[in-house]
C-alpha cells in the first residue's frame, strides 16, 4: 500500500515549482486560479523570492499548498495513493488530495490560516525549539514543570520522529527550557526561525478565526483514509474531519505516531509530494523496511510518469 505525505512550513525554498507551468497545462491553470484567490503571483514568488518574503507565514503557506496541489494533479493517475497524511499545513494538501476540499476552498482556508497565524504571532510573541536525543516523556516532563512553575504556556508541539520533538510556547519559557533540556541529555536543542508559537494555546486567536471559515466550508467524505495530526488515526467522515481540522492548529502534530499507525495498517510505500525532503528523513528515522521517495521538481514528475 502507498501513502502520499505532504510537508508543512519550513520546507519551502526559492526556486520551487520552477518549470511546472511550462511542462504541464494543469499547472498553468492552477496557478491562474491561485492568483485570482491570493491576489499575488504565487509562481513568481516561488521561483524568484525574495527568500525573506517566501519565509513569511502568510506567503509560505499558500505557496506550499499550491505547489503540493499541482504535484497531486500531475501524478494522480500514474502514482495513486491508498492513504494520505500531511504535516501541519500539509494536512490541507492531504484533504485536497483525498477529495475533502476543492482546490479553491482549501486555498482560501490556507490563505486565512497563514494570515491569522502571522497576526497571532505579532500580537502574542512566542517561540519554538527542536529537541534531539531525548525520550518524549522527558521532554514532556520538563515543559510541564516549567509551564506550571511559571504559570505560562509551554508544550510539546510536534512529535516528528523517535528522539525528535519540537516544543512551543512563550519565548522566555522556550529559551529557559533549552538549558534544562541540554542538562537532561539532549544532543541538540535549536530554536527555530518561526513567527509564533505554533501548535500551542498561544495561537488560539488564529484558531478562532479559522474555525469560523472551516464551519462555513463544505467538506466531502474522504475518498481514501486521511491520517490526521491530532489523533494519528485514519478518518474519512466529513464531520469528523471538520472537527479534527478545527483542533489541529492548537494541538500537537503527532507525526511519529501517524507513521507508526500507517505502518501498522499495512502501508509500506511512502511518497513525499512537495518541496524538500524533510518528511522522507522523518520516515527513515521512524520506520524500517519501507520504500521512501519524493516528488518535488519537474524532473521528479517526468521520472514517475516514465518520460
Amino acid at each position: 500500500m502507498r501513502a502520499w505525505l505532504f510537508p508543512g512550513q519550513g520546507s519551502q525554498y526559492v526556486g520551487m515549482m520552477r518549470g511546472f507551468p511550462e511542462a504541464f497545462p494543469q499547472a498553468r491553470e492552477y496557478l491562474e486560479r491561485a492568483e485570482a484567490i491570493l491576489g499575488f503571483d504565487v509562481y513568481q514568488l516561488c521561483i524568484d523570492g525574495p527568500e525573506e518574503r517566501l519565509r513569511q507565514t502568510e506567503y509560505t503557506q499558500p505557496a506550499l499548498f499550491v505547489h503540493e496541489a499541482i504535484v497531486v494533479e500531475v501524478v494522480r493517475e500514474v502514482l495513486p495513493a491508498d492513504a494520505v497524511a500531511g504535516h501541519s499545513l500539509g494536512e490541507f494538501s492531504a484533504l485536497y488530495a483525498a477529495g475533502v476540499l476543492s482546490f479553491e476552498d482549501a486555498l482560501r482556508l490556507v490563505k486565512l490560516r497563514g494570515e491569522a497565524m502571522a497576526e497571532a504571532g505579532r500580537h502574542v510573541p512566542g517561540a519554538m525549539a527542536a529537541v534531539i536525543g531525548l525520550e518524549d516523556a522527558v521532554v514532556e516532563d520538563i515543559v510541564a514543570r516549567l509551564s506550571h512553575d511559571n504559570n505560562g504556556v509551554l508544550v510539546a508541539a510536534n512529535y516528528n520522529a523517535p528522539g525528535q520533538v519540537v516544543i512551543s510556547g512563550a519565548a522566555e519559557l522556550v529559551r529557559a527550557a533549552i538549558a534544562h533540556l541540554r542538562e537532561a541529555g539532549a544532543t541538540k536543542v535549536v530554536e527555530l526561525a518561526v513567527s509564533g508559537a505554533f501548535h500551542s494555546p498561544l495561537i488560539e486567536p488564529a484558531r478562532q478565526r479559522l474555525a469560523e471559515a472551516i464551519a462555513a466550508t463544505t467538506l466531502s467524505p474522504a475518498q481514501i483514509p486521511i491520517y490526521c495530526n491530532v489523533s494519528a488515526t485514519p478518518l474519512q467522515d466529513a464531520e469528523q474531519l471538520r472537527q479534527t481540522l478545527l483542533a489541529q492548529l492548537t494541538s500537537p502534530v503527532r507525526w511519529r505516531q501517524t507513521l507508526e499507525r500507517m505502518y501498522a495498517d499495512g502501508i509500506r510505500e511512502f511518497v513525499e509530494l512537495g518541496p524538500g525532503r524533510v518528511l522522507q528523513g522523518l520516515v527513515r528515522r521512524t520506520l524500517s523496511g519501507v520504500s521512501i521517495s519524493g516528488i518535488d521538481t519537474v524532473q521528479d514528475v517526468l521520472r514517475v510518469r516514465g518520460k
